[in-house]
């Protein structure tokens, strides 16, 4: 069967994929264009399976908001370069995934991998490992937060690409909103107040400021009192309603929403890549592995 420039482009729109390897995947298929797509699947998986342990630490945090302001989504999806996360192919990707878990509320990762994402009804999973194939580099989706607030709104801020932050308010407004997120992103508190945080956390801080007041040889009476000064002004420092106003440091969090009969639920934070252990490569030994073809 003659392979011709219409069913080529036919394939391009169907798989994404390059001029040459859809005319080779046809030739391969003696023109039939499902058998051509099944094949292509099958390279692509063989492709993402053995990109798969390579680090992905590098991406994009994305963030969509419902019309109403009332549900949100904030997703990370790595890549392996920076240069990659900047492409449009990635970037058409992260847009399509988060405007869908938007749009289906997943339960975790393996529900969101699930989703139909594409007009020909692939998965999410499925549309991964095409980018990935065509790409060249790993791709994962890494988390999501979804929230919901039927009684108020989710402020939002996204920092660049790499930071995000979302946050659930009662009471307020939007402008209200995205100052709090914004407060998020640059103070990165550890919890809405000083009786969400971690006991572990304290009871640890708490030793350290009892050896260092013991040490500075003052009496019982002043000792409990430094301690206790102390401890409030960590609790005040890493969680998000003692903490000072980035716009206002003259004015605590906790201060500023009860100005506006507001109460904050919960906040999320995402940076690209956080916690994951990068591998240090030698650029020059790089350069000579992709010359070499690997």
């Amino acid at each position: 069967m003659a392979i011709t420039a219409a069913l080529v482009k036919e394939l391009r729109g169907r798989t994404g994929s390059g001029m040459m390897e859809c005319k080779k995947a046809l030739v391969e298929s003696n023109g039939d264009i499902e058998a051509a797509i099944e094949a292509m699947r099958k390279s692509g998986l063989a492709k993402a399976d053995k990109k798969s342990d390579r680090i992905a630490a590098e991406g994009v945090i994305a963030i969509e908001t419902s019309a109403d302001g009332k549900r949100a989504v904030m997703i990370e999806i790595n890549s392996e370069t920076d240069f990659v996360s900047k492409a449009d192919d990635f970037i058409n990707f992260v847009n399509q995934v988060s405007s869908k878990v938007l749009e289906a509320q997943p339960a975790d990762i393996e529900a969101l991998m699930a989703l139909s994402l594409s007009d020909s009804g692939d998965s999410v999973e499925l549309v991964r490992q095409a980018l990935v194939a065509k790409i060249g580099e790993n791709i994962q989706i890494r988390r999501f937060e979804l929230m919901s607030n039927d009684n108020g709104i989710i402020g939002s801020y996204r920092h660049g690409e790499r930071i995000g932050t979302l946050v659930k308010l009662t009471g307020g407004d939007m402008a209200l909103g995205k100052d709090l997120a914004m407060h998020v992103a640059a103070s990165r508190p550890q919890a809405v107040s000083g009786d969400d945080l971690p006991a572990e956390l304290l009871e640890k801080e708490r030793d350290i400021v009892v050896t260092q007041a013991k040490d500075s040889g003052k009496p019982e009476a002043i000792i409990e009192k430094m301690v206790e000064g102390r401890m409030k002004k960590f609790i005040n420092e890493i969680s998000l309603l003692g903490q000072a106003f980035v716009k206002d440091p003259d004015v605590t969090i906790e201060k500023l929403v009860k100005q506006a009969n507001a109460t904050v639920e919960a906040f999320a934070f995402f940076e690209v890549g956080e916690g994951i252990e990068k591998k240090e490569d030698n650029f020059a030994e790089e350069v000579m592995a992709q010359a070499k073809g690997n």
